[in-house]
């Protein structure tokens, strides 16, 4: 569930829709947050256009997630 402890950051994790076999195309996400002050635990496709983000609690103070660091790539212009 949403309560699971996210111990790492996404790295290059390219979001393909449900039953989608095949090479990613332009406008399946790739989010990352392997880089210094990231923080991005978990991504689930809801449609094209919605995506549910997990962001992973501070290093210090696990009780608390209070901001948000990660890049995505691959949009396609009407996303």
């Amino acid at each position: 569930g949403s309560d699971d402890i996210i111990a790492g950051n996404v790295s290059k994790y390219t979001v393909l829709p449900a039953g989608y076999c095949g090479q990613p195309k332009k406008g399946h996400l790739i989010f990352d947050a392997c880089f210094e002050s990231g923080n991005l635990g978990r991504v689930d496709n809801i449609t094209d256009f919605e995506y549910d983000l997990f962001i992973r609690p501070d290093t210090c103070n696990p009780r608390f997630r209070v901001w948000f660091n990660f890049t995505v790539e691959n949009v396609k212009e009407s996303q």
